[in-house]
């Protein structure tokens, strides 16, 4: 028990410095040692309308000193697990650099700083910047492909292009689609007049792909959306915060009503973890610029805590699974 004379150091979530969740900072990816790496990227040159999602990891890490949990990990009330302990290795890698006007360039430096983390053999979480980050990052996993794509969204982001233009925050799935080491795709939380042609719907169902909205996915059920997915196989996932309703998460150029809850997609993210194994995931499309309370920058980061909770747990019990199948046999 603690001494309560014992003066200790709180670090309490207005004070230090504002890495995400108070992690190590390591910013030389050459000397990278982790087991996650957090990392952001900076953008929003892709962005057709509000733009403001380049000041998203920023938010986010200043978002996630709340959840600052501390050396002793955060306990679980409701599930009775302790999640995050001190075993954990999770370190805020900074910021990918980003060359302004120049779109290339930066998705450069993205695809470069992913294919480092991948190489240590870190888990590489990606905090946007608009939904076109994913782009890249996708590029430099197809070391660990192939893998499934699992997209949560209020849009369907399968734009072949506008006047041109590939890479913007509406073509992300499709140009995903276009990579050799992607394989199928989940989209769910797609909704909304108007958050896509006809015609990108009907190219993404002739891909292949699952595309169910917010009470198509309710009707069904998380045990049978789960069961959509192809089990112990790798996947992807790719996080728009417009997928949760904008009553919970108001903070994004393009918010659209009706969608997820927290708790929906806090269950949905442990099923994913329990069904296979993630080798990435990234959380966009935060605007700090309209969330005035900052709870859009609170709700990001705190999935993204919970999402890497759940990974590390699985990985934590898997080889007690297979110790106690090894030793039944």
């Amino acid at each position: 028990m603690t001494n309560p004379s014992e003066k200790q150091i709180l670090n309490l979530p207005f004070t230090g410095i504002s890495s995400f969740g108070k992690y190590p900072i390591c910013t030389d990816l050459n000397e990278l040692d982790a087991d996650v790496a957090v990392i952001g990227i900076p953008y929003d040159m892709g962005t057709q309308w509000k733009s403001g999602t380049r000041m998203g990891p920023r938010g986010m890490r200043e978002g996630s000193t709340l959840y600052s949990f501390g050396l002793d990990g955060a306990y679980d009330i409701e599930k009775d697990i302790m999640y995050l302990g001190p075993d954990c290795k999770i370190v805020d890698c900074g910021d990918v650099d980003m060359v302004h006007g120049d779109l290339e360039q930066s998705f450069e430096n993205v695809e470069e700083s992913i294919r480092k983390i991948v190489s240590t053999g870190a888990l590489p979480v990606v905090m946007g910047g608009d939904h076109s980050v994913t782009i890249p990052v996708g590029r430099a996993l197809d070391s660990v492909g192939p893998f499934h794509v699992i997209q949560i969204d209020a849009h369907l982001d399968w734009a072949d292009h506008r006047s041109g233009q590939r890479y913007g925050h509406g073509s992300t799935l499709r140009r995903l689609a276009e990579m050799d080491h992607v394989d199928k795709m989940f989209q769910f939380g797609i909704r909304g007049i108007s958050s896509s042609k006809k015609e990108d719907v009907d190219a993404a169902r002739a891909y292949g792909s699952e595309i169910l909205s917010p009470r198509q996915m309710r009707k069904l059920g998380i045990d049978a959306l789960l069961d959509l997915i192809p089990e112990g196989e790798n996947y992807y996932v790719t996080i728009d915060i417009d997928g949760l309703d904008p009553s919970l998460a108001p903070g994004t150029g393009t918010p659209s009503p009706g969608g997820l809850f927290y708790d929906e997609v806090n269950e949905l993210l442990e099923g994913i973890a329990k069904r296979g194994n993630v080798i990435g995931f990234d959380l966009v499309e935060v605007s700090p610029p309209y969330d005035s309370t900052g709870i859009t920058s609170q709700v990001g980061a705190r999935l993204i805590l919970d999402f890497i909770s759940f990974i590390l747990k699985e990985k934590e019990n898997k080889p007690a699974l297979e110790l106690t199948a090894h030793t039944s046999n």
